[in-house]
């Protein structure tokens, strides 16, 4: 997929050339990302410096974080206004998988990820599934969207095998591409490259909170050889 060797940093392995970033948090001061339009305009410069071509604004939509549509919506082309690059913006969510979400899917009150097919960008616990994972996931697939599972790697209580159950059930996953930096740790690291020589992923995102993060993401050496 990406030939680059074990002593090329994130930047300059190409990996971000002609990218199509699915995931991020650059839609400033509606979660846990992003907090000043400066700050996400200085983002999008870099992005666009690296080679990135399209980026999805994901917002967190969660009980914890309960974002109405039209507000993100409306948040979107204040962005899109102030924005004067070359990359195309588009806005989706990322939905943790709780009770609000339910909600959400019921009304049909959702952002999907429209790239071919209408991905509908989830997430879950770190440490834990939500009750009925498999049923929730074939809910939204009956609601006509496809689940595209957010960074499948960083999931602690996610092994081997819960991976291909999930993509017997034609979930698809979203890569963060500074999995493969070790930005999460080796254990991370270990279960992204794993799953890309698995050819498991079908998106990625770089996942960016913040413009600290993802210039030391940038920084940071790939150690994945995709032979």
């Amino acid at each position: 997929m990406w030939p680059f060797r074990k002593t090329t940093t994130l930047a300059q392995s190409g990996i971000l050339k002609g990218m199509t970033d699915c995931h991020s948090h650059l839609l400033p001061g509606v979660d846990d990302g992003v907090e000043t339009l400066d700050e996400s305009l200085r983002i999008l410069d870099t992005m666009e410096r690296l080679g990135v071509r399209k980026v999805w604004l994901t917002p967190h939509v969660m009980e914890d974080i309960p974002n109405e549509t039209a507000t993100l919506q409306g948040k979107f082309q204040e962005l899109k206004r102030s924005y004067n690059g070359m990359m195309e913006l588009a806005l989706a969510a990322e939905y943790m998988m709780d009770n609000l979400f339910e909600e959400r899917l019921e009304k049909d009150d959702l952002l999907p990820l429209e790239e071919g097919k209408r991905y509908l960008l989830v997430e879950t616990s770190y440490f834990n599934p939500p009750m009925r994972l498999l049923s929730v996931l074939q809910r939204v697939q009956k609601k006509g969207y496809y689940p595209l599972l957010a960074h499948p790697e960083r999931y602690e209580y996610m092994q081997k095998k819960d991976y291909k159950a999930l993509k017997e059930e034609h979930i698809f996953f979203q890569l963060n591409v500074p999995s493969l930096a070790g930005m999460y740790g080796r254990h991370v690291q270990e279960k992204a490259e794993a799953l890309l020589k698995a050819k498991m992923y079908e998106m990625r995102g770089n996942d960016i909170h913040s413009l600290d993060a993802f210039i030391t993401a940038c920084k940071h050496k790939i150690c994945y050889l995709d032979k």
